[in-house]
C-alpha cells in the first residue's frame, strides 16, 4: 500500500513539473497584447522555448543581434571582451525617435547632474533605466529572462509600449557576467532528463568547483563596481558614467526554499552617505513590483534582509551616485526544476517572476520619471553644497608610482577629477613627491563618491554586514594620504592620465641594483630569474652615489652570467621597460654599509610555484592568486586540484599555497606528503584558516586564541542578530612592521593596514623579532567589530614562520589579495615566494 501511494505521489509530481514546465513565450508575456510578426521569437533563433534549457552566452548574444538587426527599437554595441574573450554587450533600447535624437538625449541626460541644472526642464526628459542580469553566472533566471524582456521591448505593440518608449531610454545589459554563465549552463543542460527530476540530491543541483557564480578567475564580480579591476566591470563602469542613470536594477537568487525578494533592504544596514529620499523612492518603486507580483499569484518579501551599505554592489553603488539601486532575488532551481518547502520550483516560474519585475520597473520609472529625474539632479546639486569649501584629499607614495598610479586610474574610470602635486612638500612626516603623488579637490561633481572610497568610519548603526564594513582606497593601497589638505599643493589638473615613465637603465660593467619598492619589481625579478640570471638580495641597508638604498634591493652583477656585458644591458633596459621599473647601473662594489660583496646579499633561485585549488578551497581566494600571478606578475602559478593531490609529484615546485577553505579536503596522508616536501626544502604558505589545519598536523606549530562567548540578556528573536555582530564581515587594522625581515622588504613605513575578515587570533611569538607584522595595540582604521573580538586582536600577531627540515612553512591570518584592489599588501606574497629561504 505504501508503494503505491508514494508511486501515485511521484506521478502526480512528474505530471506537475510537466505541467508547469513545457511553457511557451505565452507563459512570461502580459496578455492581451499583439507582437509585430517581424521581431524574430526566442526560439526562432535559439532553437528552443525560454527556460527549456539554460541559455548559453553565444546563444543569447545570437538573438540579441537578432533582435537589434530586426527592430528599429534596438541598437547593440560591444564594449569589450571578458577574460575568456565573450564579448560585453549593451542593447540600447527606446523609441526610434529617440534613436534618431540618442546623443542630444543624453548630453542634456547628463547635464541634470553638472551645476547650472535648475533651467532644465525635466517634464521633457526620458528617463534612463539600466537593466543588468545575472552577475553571478549560477543564478541564470535574470538571463533567461532577458530573452523575454528584450522580445517584447522589440515586439510589442500598442500604446502602453509606445509611452515606455517615447519616456524611456533602456540600457540593456542582458549578461553581466557571461563567463560565469556559460560555465552553469554547460553544467545544468548536461544533467538535464528527458524526464526532470526534482530531486534536490540529483547532481543536477550540486555544480562542481568551483561553479558558475564567479568570472575566469573566481571573483565575485558583484564586489566590483567600486574597485573597477576586472574588465567585465569596466566596461559597465564607463557605461554607467557616461549616462548616469536614473535607476539600476540587478537581477540575482538566493536559496531555492526562499520566495522573490526586493529591495528596500534592512533600513538600519543603509550606508549614511546614502540620501533618506533614495530609500523613499527605492520603497515606492517596489509597491510596482508587489502589484505585479501579486497579479501572477507570486509571494514575495521586502526589507527583511540584505542592506544598502558597500557601495561596491551592483544594488548599491548607484545610490552614491544620484541614481537609485534595486537588488532583485529569486529563489533559485539550481538547474530546470527542484523541490522546495513551496513546493516544486520550476526554472520557468523563477524566469517569469524576473520577468515580471523587469517590466514593473521600466512601468515605476514611467510613472514616476519626473519625480526621479528631479531627484537626480538634487542629488548633485546638494552635493555641491556639502563640497563647497570642503579643501582636497592628497595622496602618493614617494617609493612606488605604480600604487599611485593605480588609485588615480580608479579615480578616472569614476570621473573623479585629480591633479597633479605643484610641488615636492612633507606634512606629519610623509614627503608627497611631484610624479608620485596627487591631489584630489572635494569641492566636485563627485563629492559624495569621493567621501565614500576615502572616509574611515567606525560608528555604525547596526552592527550585521552583508558584506565588508570598510573599503578605504588609500589604505588599501598603502598609500600616505591627508584627509583634509588644501588646494594649495595642487598643480595641474590631470587630463590623460599616463603611468610615469621611468629612465632606461645606464650600461654598466660591474652591477645593477633594483629597489624593492615599486608595485611591479617582483615582475621584474621574475623575468631576470627567468632568464637563468644570477641575482640577488640585500638583507641590510646601504647608500652609494648619494642613493639610499633599502632592505630587500635586488643586485644583478654583470660577471659569471650568461649574457655578455653589452647583452644583459639590453636585457636590464627591457626589463625596466616591460616592468615600468626603476634599475639603476652602478660601476662599484663599495658602499656606505654593505658592500656588493658581502654575504648579506642572498642568492636568489627561480621561484616553481602552485597553490591548492578545488573541493574544500574557497575559490574566491584561490583565484585572487591566480589572477596576481598571471594578470599582474605573469608569473607562472600551477593549479593543483585537491582530487588530484595524492599522485602529484610535488618535487619541482619550491612554493606551494594554501589558501582559505570551507573544509580542507586534504587529509592526514596529504599532510605527511606536505611535510616531506617541506623537509627537503620546500617553502608552503598558508592563510587564513589553514592555520588550524597546519596547527593539528604539526606543520607549523603555534598558539591560536580561542575566545568564549555567553550570550545574556539575549532573547531567542536576537539570537542571529547577536551572532551576526561577532563576525568580522570586513574591516581595516593597522598593524606594525619589522622592516628588517624579509617578510616586509619594500615597505617603507612602519606601519601597514591590513585587511582581516575572521576571527582567527594568533598569539605572539615571545621573540619580538619572530613578530614582524603584529597588530598594534589599538588596531582598529576602519570598518566594525565587536569590542570584545577588538580586545582578542589587540597585540596580537599577523604572521607566522617555522623551519621544518631545509624548508620552511609560512602562515597569514588575513588575506592580503583581498579582490585584487588590495594593491597594498600584494607584495607580502611575492616576499614569501622569493625571500621565503632569508627568513
Amino acid at each position: 500500500m505504501k508503494k503505491l501511494i508514494y508511486l501515485s505521489f511521484l506521478i502526480l509530481s512528474i505530471s506537475s513539473i510537466a505541467q508547469n514546465y513545457n511553457v511557451d513565450l505565452s507563459y512570461y508575456l502580459p496578455k492581451g497584447i499583439n507582437y509585430d510578426q517581424n521581431i524574430p521569437t526566442p526560439k526562432s533563433i535559439i532553437g528552443h522555448e525560454i527556460g527549456d534549457w539554460h541559455i548559453t552566452h553565444d546563444k543569447l548574444s545570437q538573438y540579441m543581434y537578432a533582435l537589434a538587426e530586426t527592430s528599429d527599437r534596438i541598437t547593440i554595441e560591444n564594449r569589450g571582451t571578458t577574460f575568456e574573450g565573450r564579448p560585453l554587450l549593451l542593447l540600447t533600447i527606446t523609441s526610434p525617435s529617440n534613436h534618431a535624437n540618442i546623443e542630444n538625449i543624453r548630453t542634456d541626460h547628463i547635464a541634470l547632474t553638472e551645476a547650472n541644472s535648475a533651467s532644465l526642464n525635466t517634464a521633457s526628459m526620458p528617463i534612463v533605466v539600466y537593466q543588468g542580469y545575472s552577475i553571478h553566472g549560477n543564478e541564470p533566471s535574470g538571463s533567461n529572462a532577458a530573452l523575454a524582456v528584450a522580445y517584447y521591448l522589440a515586439a510589442a505593440q500598442g500604446p502602453k509600449i509606445n509611452e515606455l518608449l517615447n519616456n524611456t531610454v533602456i540600457l540593456f545589459d542582458p549578461s553581466l557576467n557571461p563567463d560565469g554563465l556559460q560555465r552553469f549552463a554547460y553544467w545544468a543542460n548536461i544533467h538535464k532528463g528527458k524526464n526532470i527530476n526534482p530531486d534536490p540530491y540529483d547532481r543536477e543541483y550540486s555544480e562542481i568547483w568551483p561553479g558558475g557564480r564567479t568570472n575566469h578567475y573566481w571573483f565575485d564580480m558583484n564586489r566590483d563596481w567600486l574597485p573597477v579591476q576586472l574588465p567585465e566591470s569596466r566596461a559597465r563602469i564607463t557605461t554607467f558614467h557616461h549616462w548616469y542613470p536614473n535607476i539600476l536594477t540587478d537581477h540575482h537568487e538566493m536559496g531555492t526554499n526562499a520566495s522573490f525578494f526586493f529591495q528596500p533592504g534592512i533600513p538600519s544596514r543603509t550606508h549614511p552617505l546614502t540620501p533618506n529620499k533614495n530609500q523613499e523612492l527605492t520603497g515606492d518603486i517596489a509597491k510596482f513590483h508587489a502589484r505585479a507580483l501579486d497579479k501572477i499569484g507570486s509571494f514575495y518579501y521586502t526589507k527583511e534582509s540584505f542592506d544598502d551599505f558597500y557601495y561596491g554592489k551592483g544594488s548599491t553603488f548607484p545610490d552614491i551616485n544620484g541614481s537609485i539601486g534595486i537588488l532583485f532575488e529569486q529563489a533559485s532551481a539550481r538547474g530546470h526544476a527542484q523541490e522546495s518547502d513551496n513546493g516544486i520550483l520550476t526554472f520557468p516560474f523563477a524566469i517569469r517572476n524576473q520577468f515580471t519585475t523587469s517590466l514593473s520597473t521600466l512601468e515605476a520609472a514611467v510613472k514616476m520619471r519626473k519625480e526621479i529625474l528631479d531627484y537626480q539632479r538634487d542629488f548633485f546639486s546638494n552635493a555641491r553644497k556639502e563640497a563647497s569649501g570642503s579643501g582636497a584629499i592628497v595622496f602618493g607614495d614617494e617609493k612606488d608610482a605604480s600604487k599611485v598610479y593605480h588609485l588615480a586610474e580608479i579615480l578616472k574610470r569614476h570621473k573623479i577629477k585629480f591633479h597633479e602635486v605643484k610641488n615636492d612638500f612633507t606634512s606629519n612626516g610623509k614627503h608627497f613627491k611631484k610624479g608620485y603623488s596627487y591631489v584630489v579637490p572635494k569641492n566636485q561633481k563627485q563629492h559624495r563618491l569621493i567621501n565614500a572610497m576615502f572616509e574611515k568610519r567606525t560608528k555604525f548603526r547596526d552592527s550585521l554586514f552583508y558584506d565588508v564594513s570598510a573599503w578605504t582606497f588609500p589604505l588599501a593601497f598603502n598609500l600616505d594620504y591627508i584627509e583634509n589638505g588644501s588646494m594649495s599643493y595642487a598643480g595641474a589638473e590631470v587630463i590623460d592620465l599616463q603611468k610615469k615613465t621611468v629612465p632606461s637603465p645606464a650600461n654598466s660593467n660591474y652591477a645593477y641594483l633594483m629597489e624593492w619598492h615599486d608595485y611591479y619589481t617582483p615582475k621584474a625579478l621574475y623575468l631576470i630569474l627567468k632568464k637563468g640570471l644570477r641575482a640577488k638580495v640585500g638583507m641590510k641597508q646601504f647608500s652609494m652615489n648619494g642613493k639610499e638604498y633599502d632592505y630587500g634591493t635586488i643586485l644583478i652583477p654583470v660577471q659569471n652570467q650568461k649574457l655578455s656585458a653589452s647583452e644583459l644591458s639590453a636585457f636590464i633596459k627591457d626589463v625596466a621597460a616591460k616592468a615600468n621599473v626603476s634599475i639603476q647601473s652602478v660601476s662599484t662594489g663599495l658602499t656606505e654599509g654593505i658592500d656588493l660583496g658581502s654575504n648579506q646579499f642572498r642568492v636568489l633561485e627561480l621561484p616553481k610555484v602552485a597553490v591548492i585549488v578545488g573541493t574544500g578551497v574557497t575559490p574566491y581566494d584561490a583565484g585572487e592568486v591566480w589572477h596576481l600571478f598571471d594578470q599582474r606578475y605573469d608569473m607562472l602559478i600551477t593549479k593543483i586540484d585537491t582530487r588530484n593531490f595524492s599522485r602529484t609529484d610535488l618535487s619541482s615546485y619550491t612554493d606551494i599555497i594554501l589558501t582559505n577553505s570551507w573544509g580542507n579536503r586534504l587529509g592526514k596522508k596529504d599532510a605527511e606528503k606536505l611535510k616531506t616536501w617541506v623537509q627537503n626544502g620546500g617553502t608552503l604558505i598558508g592563510y587564513k584558516n589553514a592555520g588550524n589545519w597546519f596547527n593539528s598536523n604539526e606543520l607549523l606549530k603555534m598558539e591560536l586564541k580561542t575566545k568564549k562567548d555567553t550570550a545574556q540578556n539575549i532573547s531567542f528573536e536576537q539570537r542571529r542578530d547577536y551572532r551576526g555582530a561577532q563576525v568580522i564581515g570586513g574591516a581595516i587594522f593597522e598593524t606594525k612592521l619589522d622592516r628588517s625581515h624579509p617578510i616586509a622588504f619594500g615597505y617603507k613605513n612602519n606601519t601597514l593596514p591590513v585587511f582581516r575578515n575572521s576571527t582567527i587570533f594568533l598569539k605572539p611569538d615571545h621573540n619580538s623579532y619572530n613578530n614582524p607584522i603584529q597588530y598594534t595595540s589599538n588596531p582598529l582604521l576602519s570598518g566594525y567589530i565587536s569590542e570584545p573580538n577588538l580586545k582578542e586582536l589587540q597585540n596580537t600577531s599577523a604572521f607566522k614562520i617555522g623551519n621544518l627540515g631545509r624548508g620552511q612553512v609560512i602562515y597569514f591570518t588575513d588575506n592580503h589579495n583581498f579582490r585584487a584592489f588590495w594593491y597594498g599588501t600584494n607584495k607580502l606574497l611575492m616576499n614569501a615566494i622569493f625571500f621565503g629561504d632569508e627568513m
